[in-house]
């Protein structure tokens, strides 16, 4: 679906929570076709054809992280960008940002994710900062959009 000049379509970008209140942060698998080994948040996805995107918000946590979410939230549902990675493949997306909270340590799927670590939403937001390129631009920007109470 990605390549060189990928056309606009839909997708969703979840952040997760644990009852702390720390951010989840995970490192893309080193063998994703995008943006591959960079830190970003929780997960994101594509929905399947006539699967709304709150469903598949829950699809992909059990996918990707092998927890259930829930308190489930649209944080930002307008938000939009378009990222090349190093290769050149673009991301153009159409891409909601949901909110959620897992009650566990995430059990990651290896083909999604190579590591993970819980951080203070102040720290992860001073270290996207000072090291943007080490995270993937769509966390980047949906830091910079995020409401200050959520």
């Amino acid at each position: 679906m990605h390549g060189y000049d990928t056309p606009l379509h839909f997708a969703f970008s979840c952040h997760v929570f644990n009852r702390l209140g720390r951010m989840l942060l995970t490192r893309r698998a080193l063998d994703k076709d995008t943006f591959a080994g960079v830190w970003t948040n929780g997960f994101c996805g594509h929905p399947a054809p006539g699967e709304t995107a709150l469903d598949a918000v829950q699809r992909r946590a059990e996918a990707e992280l092998g927890v259930p979410v829930h308190e489930v939230e649209l944080v930002l549902p307008h938000f939009r960008y378009r990222a090349a990675d190093a290769k050149g493949i673009v991301e153009n997306e159409i891409c909601p940002v949901f909110r959620a909270v897992i009650d566990s340590d995430p059990k990651p799927a290896k083909s999604e994710v190579v590591e993970w670590v819980w951080g203070e939403p102040m720290s992860v937001r001073m270290a996207v900062a000072a090291a943007p390129f080490a995270f993937s631009p769509w966390f980047s920007l949906q830091l910079a959009a995020w409401p200050a109470d959520k």
